[in-house]
């Protein structure tokens, strides 16, 4: 699962919680019944909300949503979810873009694909891919020329940069890709007077994405040699969050512009969860919700406060001084004459035992709904695929439910 809007289960409240899932089991789903089972695993964060703009739009209509049978990923559970046009548009995008992003890594040689059998049966799916994506398109009346044209683009725009080269010129490809996109929600709704405000979201969404993606994978990319275009083009890391923050605020005055019959899971995580994505991205801790003059840096004291004077943690107090004995094993500590403390182990499990303990976490749904749970070969901790929640500091917001409260806005949600 990947995505740069990965919002709060917390957060969203239980109303739009259930919402954003009918979306993305919706988006599975479609990809399963137009193309097969392998083709579920480009469902996607990001591509869910072609699906949720598109319902935003229109009357809710009986035929909107369906039931669908129990599945591992929610502990065997039936469900509500999102069918129609909005979740096949959803999913021909994200079978083309994966497309592209398989061709894309095949060229580099990444990890496996540096191997010529490798390499050349992930070429075979990615134009299988390819095609899905562009017969789906075609039938919800959407040309997926587009994002192939902005693919090859990129590649040449790419080869080409350097410092002093334009940052926005990098991205534009991606740009020009989610616009079309966004913008053929309004089509499928019947909404054609939002369709320019949709492409003005869509293509700052794809700005966004794009930085985001370069900042998260700058130190990698650095460490690997890998193009990174914040690297090629002498972009400091403040004037890309210059770009982001810009890119927020043209969200948010490009929703304003767009007749929603009800844009309140759209407004929350393409105002509020997006916002939250950039602080993630960029290392900050700021209220998604209002500047810090309204409601505070929670970040600047902590998430329990600033410490309190006079006690253990106090900044003012000096240190207490080490006596050189080890409290936890024998010899004088307070465990005095107790095991000694050993430091656990990695604990991998095997190969079998590893694909005994995924069976376990999809079936109890423990990898998708759960807040942590262990690896089933690493066995380290992992977050949740919806249970990621950084909430600490949205009390006022009602799990988003309204956002009156917030003044994040003038969007009348």
């Amino acid at each position: 699962m990947f995505g740069i809007v990965r919002p709060c289960s917390h957060r969203l409240g239980e109303g739009l919680k259930t919402q954003w899932m009918a979306h993305l089991c919706g988006l599975c789903l479609a990809l399963r019944g137009d193309h097969g089972q392998f083709a579920r695993i480009v469902t996607n964060y990001d591509g869910l909300l072609i699906s949720v703009l598109t319902e935003a739009q229109v009357e809710r209509a009986g035929g909107a949503r369906r039931t669908a049978g129990p599945c591992p990923l929610r502990g065997m559970r039936t469900a509500s979810v999102a069918q129609g046009d909005g979740a096949r548009l959803a999913a021909a995008v994200s079978l083309v873009l994966a497309s592209a992003k398989v061709r894309d890594h095949v060229a580099d040689k990444d990890g496996l694909l540096a191997r010529r059998p490798v390499a050349l049966a992930a070429r075979r799916v990615a134009a299988s891919w390819g095609r899905a994506g562009a017969r789906t398109g075609s039938e919800v009346g959407f040309d997926t020329a587009v994002l192939v044209d902005a693919v090859d683009r990129q590649l040449g725009i790419e080869t080409l940069a350097g410092p002093g080269t334009p940052l926005l010129t990098v991205t534009e490809p991606t740009e020009s890709a989610t616009a079309a996109a966004f913008a053929h929600t309004a089509v499928l709704a019947g909404r054609p007077g939002n369709a320019a405000p949709l492409a003005e979201a869509g293509r700052l969404f794809g700005r966004l994405a794009h930085l985001l993606d370069a900042v998260e994978d700058r130190e990698t990319d650095a460490a690997s040699g890998a193009w990174n275009p914040l690297t090629a083009t002498g972009t400091p890391l403040a004037e890309a969050r210059r770009l982001a923050d810009d890119a927020l605020h043209g969200i948010r005055l490009a929703l304003r512009e767009t007749a929603f019959t009800d844009g309140r899971l759209a407004h929350v995580l393409l105002a509020h969860e997006l916002a939250r994505s950039v602080d993630r991205a960029f290392g900050t801790s700021r209220c998604g919700h209002g500047d810090d003059g309204e409601h505070g840096d929670p970040g600047a004291a902590g998430a329990f406060g600033p410490p309190r004077q006079g006690g253990p943690y106090d900044p003012q107090q000096p240190p207490r001084p080490y006596d050189g004995r080890n409290p936890y094993a024998g010899g004088g500590g307070p465990f005095d004459g107790g095991p000694s403390f050993q430091p656990p182990g990695s604990g991998r499990r095997g190969f079998w035992a590893g694909c005994a303990a995924a069976i376990g976490l999809c079936c109890t749904c423990k990898v998708c709904c759960a807040d942590e749970f262990e690896g089933p070969w690493s066995r380290q901790r992992r977050e949740g695929w919806c249970g990621n929640c950084d909430c600490s500091c949205c009390e006022c917001c009602e799990a988003c439910e309204c956002c009156e409260c917030c003044g994040c806005c003038d969007c009348g949600l």
